[in-house]
């Protein structure tokens, strides 16, 4: 049953293996660059899975999965504990939801897929109660050169707040705000280059870590990124239930 129906996109949960499997090609193809591969884990077992559809065309434009926590004390079984020490935000009282391997088939590139994906999101976290979002958010790539303005800028401007802030836990990372402490970004450099997915939670009002990880299996960088509900913007948040409603 559709979640979510917008024009030619329908969102909804996967109803079964086979739609599963369809998110997991789509995975590979996006991360991996493996048309004909699968992405799966032992966490997909975990999680609840969206799909986006082109209902003209009977095809999957989007996809990404919800892992619900009641609250931090479970975060240790996120996919984003094996990367950054959460010790703090298992202090979070509030119910919680990690999204995480959120793609776009690459054929497709009509602005709103993302719109009715964030719909969709938004009316599962309202209808569940969700008080904190988070996840990993990545860039292309295990180099930081291409990336110094947008990581600068997420130094200045978007660290957690030391009560959550993530710790360095993976074995390779690239510790941005220590190392960019003097740089000042080009702001219009900093947004180019800055992940869709990520200027979106920033939009919303949402923070990261003081380090990126260096994630050789899905070959990205990715940044620890949370986003409390209730400091979303008004604004933000009555176009988001606009196109939820």
């Amino acid at each position: 049953m559709p979640l979510l129906s917008k024009g030619r996109y329908v969102a909804r949960f996967a109803d079964g293996p086979a739609d599963v499997d369809a998110t997991q090609r789509l995975r590979a193809l996006v991360f991996r660059n493996a048309p004909a591969g699968l992405d799966a884990d032992d966490f997909d077992d975990q999680c609840l899975h969206m799909l986006v559809e082109d209902v003209s065309s009977d095809t999957l434009v989007c996809c990404f999965r919800l892992m619900p926590l009641d609250n931090g004390r479970a975060i240790e079984q996120s996919y984003s504990a094996q990367h950054y020490g959460l010790s703090k935000l298992a202090k979070f009282e509030g119910a919680m939801v990690e999204m995480g391997r959120f793609c776009v088939h690459p054929d497709h590139t009509d602005p709103d897929i993302l719109r009715v994906a964030w719909g969709a999101l938004t009316k599962y976290v309202d209808e569940a109660g969700v008080e904190m979002l988070f996840g990993c958010s990545s860039f292309k790539g295990t180099s930081e050169e291409a990336y110094l303005d947008a990581f600068s800028l997420l130094k200045d401007r978007h660290l957690a707040p030391k009560r959550w802030l993530p710790r360095v836990k993976a074995p390779f990372v690239f510790p941005f705000a220590r190392k960019l402490r003097l740089m000042r970004p080009d702001l219009k450099a900093a947004m180019s280059a800055m992940p869709p997915l990520l200027r979106t939670y920033l939009i919303m009002g949402g923070w990261v870590s003081d380090h990126a990880v260096v994630d050789r299996d899905l070959n990205t960088l990715h940044v620890f990124t949370g986003l409390e509900i209730s400091a979303i913007p008004p604004a933000r948040k009555k176009l988001l239930r606009a196109i939820a409603g």
